[in-house]
């Protein structure tokens, strides 16, 4: 269950409390299940919501290797370390930031979704080529529905069902949680019946102060970007997550330990993802504006308890503001000790044997779909699109690119029509938009330096001439 759907389903039950209490409660809830989704990640390899995918990467190699544990502790203090700095940073500036996100249009948001899906694909994947090309599919994928300009469909094939897009949730199962169940379906099969999922915990599953102190650097550098992302209204945790995951990855002295173990890939995920929470608050508190689906749902919340969110909130209702702050400070403490003192708990699943492991994991996955309402189509989604993530780990084709981009490309078509319009299709509007230009200069000088080093390794993969 990711965090939207629980604050969603959690709204109704905060009726008969205060608002301070209710609206602390919800705000523990959002923070208490970005930090939990990282559990199912590191043990099965099945995120509990799409800001984890990242997570997958180094964490579930970790516990297979032995280390369940370990990398359970890095994911834990990650989280708390990024969520409670980006918490004391949106003390900081919440009132400051009102200024400055003023400023940012349909220019700015487009340049900078655009700059995300190039940095991702180069950073996320062994081959720049492959990573546009996952990514180009993500985005072809998020285009199909009714175009919000027109009311025109757009490749439904006739299925009234993709009215309103391809859903979400049966596609992150499928091509995360329910294709590895395949691949490793397929290993139970080679190795006739021995485990493929060795998760079995070791003497030296346990972090240690050296191990962690390694991870400092990528922590705090995941909290900036993490940061950074949830202040600006939209992005939401995905695209936090994954950019820390290619920056720590793009700036390690040895990258090639990525994908296999490596507990900073764990550190910057989780970091930058628990850092968009209360950055995406800032906007929320600084403007009314929410700056993700949680952030949104809040808006609904205050609302029902009388509460007018925006600045004249910050001057009329300190209370309110003191309450609010509080409370999320105590909900990262809270965080911390249970998840420390659960660990032992959470670490069990690794006993697990992989014959009912699988079956069970499954049987998730497909009751998920159920459960969220969306019937059989809903299972033949999930279905096709466990095939399609299949063959992109077959062919290293980068996932992450494919599930990033496919979830900005209805923000970034709709933000790139509306600067269309209003720029009359002059680019040279940019040059009274310096925050888009920027965005764009990077983005040019980041395709670039992606494919010079593309061809790079293209020329030193080629046998020499003799």
């Amino acid at each position: 269950m990711n965090r939207a759907v629980a604050i969603a389903i959690a709204i109704p039950l905060t009726f008969y409390m205060s608002p301070y209490a209710a609206i602390s409660f919800l705000i523990g809830l959002s923070k208490g299940t970005a930090a939990g989704s990282a559990v199912s990640a590191i043990l099965l390899n099945t995120p509990g919501e799409s800001s984890s995918a990242a997570t997958c990467l180094d964490g579930y190699p970790m516990a297979r290797d032995g280390r369940p544990r370990t990398a359970l502790k890095i994911g834990l203090l990650a989280s708390v370390i990024g969520d409670l700095l980006a918490t004391l940073l949106l003390i900081a500036v919440a009132i400051p930031f009102a200024s400055v996100a003023l400023k940012f249009g349909p220019y700015e948001l487009a340049a900078i979704l655009i700059f995300a899906l190039v940095f991702i694909a180069g950073m996320a994947g062994g081959s720049f080529l492959k990573g546009m090309a996952a990514g180009g599919l993500g985005i072809v994928l998020g285009t199909v529905g009714m175009d919000p300009e027109t009311g025109a469909m757009r490749l439904t094939f006739g299925y009234m069902e993709l009215m309103e897009g391809v859903p979400i949730l049966p596609l992150v199962i499928g091509t995360l949680a329910l294709s590895e169940m395949f691949v490793q379906l397929d290993e139970y099969r080679r190795n006739k019946g021995q485990s493929a999922i060795n998760l079995t915990e070791n003497q030296n599953d346990d972090l240690k102060w050296s191990e962690f102190k390694t991870t400092l650097p990528t922590i705090f550098k995941g909290t900036a970007i993490g940061a950074f992302v949830g202040a600006l209204p939209g992005l939401g945790p995905s695209v936090g997550s994954f950019m820390s995951y290619g920056a720590a990855k793009r700036s390690a002295k040895n990258p090639d330990t990525f994908g296999k173990g490596d507990p900073r890939g764990i550190a910057a995920s989780e970091s930058a993802d628990n850092a968009v929470i209360p950055a995406s608050y800032i906007p929320l508190f600084g403007l009314g504006i929410p700056g993700s689906v949680s952030a949104a749902l809040l808006v609904g919340a205050f609302m029902i308890h009388g509460i007018t969110v925006g600045p004249l909130m910050l001057r009329e209702q300190p209370e309110m503001l003191f309450s609010l702050f509080s409370g999320m400070i105590v909900a990262s403490l809270l965080m911390l000790a249970i998840g420390w003192y659960g660990l032992r708990i959470f670490a069990k699943i690794t006993n697990i044997p992989s014959h009912i492991v699988i079956p069970i994991v499954i049987f998730l996955c497909l009751a998920g779909i159920q459960v969220q309402g969306y019937g059989t189509f809903g299972l033949l989604v999930v279905f096709g699109f466990s095939i399609l993530g299949f063959f992109l780990k077959k062919f290293d084709y980068s996932f992450v690119t494919f599930l990033v981009a496919f979830i900005v490309t209805p923000m970034l078509e709709l933000n790139l029509r509306q600067s269309i319009i209003l720029s009359g299709s002059d680019v040279g509007i940019l040059l009274d938009r310096p925050i888009a230009a920027f965005f764009v200069v990077l983005t040019i000088i980041l395709l670039v330096r992606f494919a010079w080093t593309g061809i790079q390794q293209r020329k030193k993969s080629l046998p020499n001439a003799d």
